[in-house]
C-alpha cells in the first residue's frame, strides 16, 4: 500500500495541553490542540500523571467524534513515548510490557508518559496497532558519556530525541545522504534545550534537557553543583521549591519573571540591560554546548541544526551562530514537527522500510 493512502492518528500530549492530528501518508490532514485549564486540571493536582487518562481520552474521543474521523479508516496510531527505560531509536509497537511499565514505573511524572496509553485506546477501538516512535527515554549514549563522576549517577538520561532525530534525518533527506553516515549536531531549543552529537546512525551523546544542559526559558540547567548541595541542606527550601527552581522557574524565569523569548527580546529593544544579559547568557552557554559536543565529534561534523521553538528568533539564533560557525555550517529548523515525527515513523513500519521494535520484559532485553 503507497505511504499516501495510511491514515496515522497522531497523539502528542503535554502538560497544559494534548495535540493530534491525522495524516494520510506523511501529508497532515487536520490537527488539533485540545487546551487543558487549570481548572480542567485542579482534580489532579499532586497526583500521578496517570489519573488523567480517563479525562484525556473521553475529550480525545469527543473531538474526533465532533469531526466526523472514521475508526474504521485508521490504519494505526502512534502517541509521544515517556519517561520509561533507557531505549535504543525507533518506532515500537505498543505492547503489554510497555503498559505495565509506563503506567507503574515511569522514571519520572510527565505527560508524556500518557502517549501510549492513549494510542493503544483509540487503536483498539479502531482495531489496529499503536505504537511510539524515538521516546523521551531514548538513550543511545556511549558508555564514556554516560558517566557523571559518580557511580550512583547517570549522565543525561532524558532528552529532545523526536524532534532530534526529525530534523537530523530532514537534513539527511536534504542532502540526499544517509543518516548513518553523517555527523551532525542537533540544539533543540525550547522550554528545556538538548544538544545532541548524531554518527553513525546514533544519537551518541546528549545533555539532559532537565539538567546539566543550558539554562532556558524555565530550566535552570548545568547549576554549581556545590553551591546547589549547600542550598539544598540550609533550610530556605523544602525539595518541592528547589525541584521548582531547578525546572518550571529557572532560567530566563528566575532572572526575569518570563518565560516568553519574545516579551525578553522586547524588553530589551526598551532597553532593559537586565533582560539583555540573561538573553546573552542563555546564547552563550548554548553556543559552549554545541562546541563541546563538537570535540566528542572529534571537530568533524556536517553542519549544526538549530531548532525548537525558540529557533524562531533570529535574534537567538544569530547570537548562537556567532559562537559556533567556525565549527560548522548552521541549519535553521524552526519548531518541532513532532506529530510529523510520529507519523513519519509509523508511515516507516508499515511501508516496510524499517522493522518495529517490542519492549521485552526487563531483564530479556
Amino acid at each position: 500500500m503507497p505511504a499516501a493512502n495510511y491514515r496515522i492518528l497522531a497523539i502528542n500530549p503535554g502538560s497544559t495541553s494534548t495535540k493530534f492530528g491525522l495524516y494520510e501518508g506523511n501529508a497532515l490532514v487536520h490537527d488539533w490542540s485540545l487546551s487543558h485549564s487549570e481548572q480542567d486540571l485542579a482534580p489532579f493536582a499532586g497526583k500521578p500523571i496517570m489519573e488523567q487518562e480517563d479525562y484525556r481520552f473521553a475529550i480525545l474521543l469527543e473531538a474526533l467524534r465532533e469531526h466526523g474521523v472514521d475508526f474504521d479508516r485508521i490504519d494505526a496510531t502512534v502517541g509521544r513515548g515517556g519517561l520509561i527505560r533507557p531505549m535504543t531509536s525507533g518506532t515500537y509497537e505498543v505492547n503489554d510490557v510497555m503498559l505495565d511499565e509506563v503506567r507503574h514505573r515511569a522514571r519520572l511524572q510527565h505527560a508524556s508518559n500518557l502517549g501510549a496509553v492513549l494510542a493503544k485506546r483509540l487503536a483498539d477501538r479502531a482495531g489496529v496497532k499503536a505504537y511510539i516512535v524515538d521516546p523521551v527515554s531514548v538513550n543511545e549514549r556511549s558508555p564514556v558519556a554516560r558517566l557523571s563522576g559518580s557511580p550512583l549517577f547517570e549522565s543525561g538520561r532524558f532528552c529532545h530525541a523526536l524532534n532530534s532525530k526529525a530534523v537530523a534525518k530532514r537534513y539527511a533527506r536534504e542532502e540526499g545522504k544517509p543518516y548513518k553516515n553523517l555527523r551532525l549536531i542537533t540544539a533543540h531549543l525550547g522550554g528545556g534545550i538538548c544538544i545532541a552529537a548524531h554518527a553513525d546512525g546514533l544519537m551518541f551523546d546528549a545533555t539532559d534537557a532537565g539538567d546539566k544542559s543550558p539554562y532556558s526559558p524555565e530550566r535552570a540547567g548545568d547549576l554549581p553543583t556545590l553551591q546547589l548541595v549547600e542550598y539544598c541542606f540550609s533550610g530556605k527550601a523544602s525539595e518541592k521549591q528547589v525541584k521548582a527552581m531547578v525546572s518550571g522557574e529557572g532560567g530566563l524565569y528566575a532572572y526575569l519573571g518570563t518565560r516568553d523569548l519574545r516579551e525578553v527580546i522586547e524588553r530589551i529593544e526598551a532597553g532593559d540591560k537586565g533582560a539583555k544579559l540573561a538573553f546573552d547568557g542563555m546564547a552563550y552557554q548554548i553556543g559552549k554546548a554545541i562546541g563541546g559536543m563538537a570535540s566528542a565529534l572529534e571537530g568533524r561534523l556536517d553542519t549544526i541544526i538549530l531548532t525548537g521553538g525558540m529557533a524562531y528568533s533570529d535574534r537567538l539564533v544569530d547570537a548562537v551562530s556567532r559562537y559556533v560557525e567556525w565549527i560548522a555550517s548552521v541549519t535553521v529548523y524552526p519548531g518541532e514537527e513532532e506529530l510529523t515525527a510520529l507519523s513519519e515513523g509509523v508511515v516507516r513500519v508499515l511501508n516496510g522500510e524499517e522493522d518495529p521494535k517490542f519492549l521485552q520484559p526487563e531483564g530479556l532485553q
